[in-house]
């Protein structure tokens, strides 16, 4: 019974979620309390449990969440990632254009939420696919995984971020940034040899032809910036807390590579994520270029927390509903149950995959599974501190498989891109497939060296 009682749990929030459209924040935190339900918590810690764990997540990583969603919308409202999008392409060239329009969605969904990605870089792709004379489809699909890969993988993007803070990396996103930047790689290249497949199709969707006329209220594209930020005050604000991240995790090595001295004690300070995102938040200020600078910035602060407070509040009821789970006996029946199946590395990416698969969301994937997976880190061989960052990277490696037709984002690539929806499926899901399953085998791969 107790994994049928989980298994009825994993229901509730896959039924609630994807057949009753309720918000996930509410189907989380029912699903605390079904569980505690289900395996008879008693009732006078209930509630001090679900208050604590959705207290404590948000205690160690709320900050970034917010400071990160701010940072990518003033990127997104100065037109600095399209200018971030076409420093790749000058650098890369036009010898490999759909290698270079991964690369480019790699780079610019590191800030920014990758649906608002592919829209600000659409009428790009489309001019930079007519200009070679190549398939818009292929660099369609090129695009759209190459965002998806560090949507899912690299922080500061809230998916990565909550995962890590779930298993208890929010100390060492460095290391979580650093394996996850590895990890991109092979998924951005998974996509890229899929879209090649696609070097001769044509778009066929005929009724889409005013496709671009759905681009959401206050969304822009080149042509509507009157003035764009130089390509060093575009990448700053990114580029600078993730260096400082890293810097601060190779300071606290084990091995103490900086010593002992104040500098080393400056690195760990700056690098902590909540100072490196700030000053990337300082940073990104730069780029508003207004007579009203004071109120544009107010502007986008108030419009970056509302951004983030639904990513907030499904992060903080994630993290009740992995509390709830850790009070229950399910944590040592599953890891022994899971040793004995030898599925390690793979549980994870399992339970992360059917839940995007059959609810959609990569957020709700990424912070459901590593609340659920929590409990059971030493029990498949995750404990240790390099364990628990390819957790992070499996749980990431599922939310990607696949994306489908509950799943924003296949509509947007589908939608501007002119493809029907069986088409979409052949050339964007699939991709997604693949990616996420190439990615899986990686990281074991990695496991099987460093673990």
């Amino acid at each position: 019974m107790i994994v049928f009682w989980l298994v009825l749990t994993i229901l509730f929030i896959i039924f609630a979620t994807a057949k009753l459209k309720w918000h996930p924040f509410l189907v989380l935190i029912l699903s605390a309390f079904l569980v505690a339900l289900f395996y008879q918590v008693p009732l006078n810690t209930v509630a001090k449990t679900i208050s604590d764990g959705f207290g404590g997540i948000l205690g160690y990583i709320g900050l970034v969440i917010v400071f990160g969603t701010i940072i990518g919308l003033i990127l997104e409202k100065t037109g600095a990632a399209i200018v971030m999008a076409e420093s790749v392409i000058k650098v890369l060239g036009p010898r490999f254009p759909t290698l270079t329009m991964s690369i480019v969605g790699a780079v610019v969904s590191i800030p920014v939420f990758c649906d608002s990605g592919y829209i600000i870089l659409n009428s790009l792709k489309e001019s930079l696919a007519e200009r070679l004379h190549v398939s818009s489809v292929a660099m369609s699909i090129a695009l759209a995984t190459g965002l998806y890969a560090t949507h899912t993988f690299v922080p500061p993007t809230p998916g990565p971020i909550a995962a890590a803070g779930n298993l208890g990396l929010e100390s060492n996103l460095g290391l979580v940034i650093m394996v996850g930047v590895v990890v991109t790689a092979v998924a951005v290249l998974a996509g890229w040899w899929w879209s090649n497949r696609f070097l001769n199709a044509t778009p066929d969707n005929i009724n889409a032809a005013d496709a671009p006329a759905a681009m959401p209220e206050g969304m822009k594209t080149r042509d509507d910036y009157s003035h764009l930020p130089s390509a060093t005050l575009a990448f700053l604000p990114i580029i600078v807390p993730i260096i400082l991240i890293c810097l601060s995790s190779v300071a606290n090595f084990p091995s103490a590579p900086f010593g002992s001295s104040m500098v080393a004690e400056i690195l760990i300070f700056i690098g902590n994520p909540l100072t490196a995102l700030l000053i990337g938040l300082f940073l990104s200020f730069f780029l508003i270029k207004s007579s009203q600078k004071t109120q544009e910035i107010s502007d986008s602060i108030s419009q970056g927390l509302v951004v983030a407070a639904p990513i907030l509040l499904i992060t903080g009821a994630g993290g009740a509903f992995g509390a709830m789970l850790k009070v229950t006996p399910i944590g040592d029946y599953l890891g022994s149950t899971l040793s004995a199946l030898g599925l390690g590395i793979f549980m994870p990416f399992i339970v992360s995959a059917a839940l995007k698969t059959a609810q959609g969301s990569t957020t709700v994937a990424l912070v459901t599974t590593s609340a659920m997976v929590a409990p059971l880190l030493s029990q498949i061989g995750l404990d240790s501190e390099l364990g628990r960052v390819f957790c992070v990277m499996a749980i990431g490696a599922g939310a990607m498989t696949i994306s489908h037709a509950n799943d924003s984002f296949f509509w947007i690539v589908s939608q501007f891109s002119r493809m029907s929806v069986a088409q979409a499926y052949k050339a964007h899901s699939m991709a997604t497939g693949i990616q996420g399953v190439t990615s899986i085998v990686f990281i074991w791969l990695l496991t099987l060296v460093f673990i």
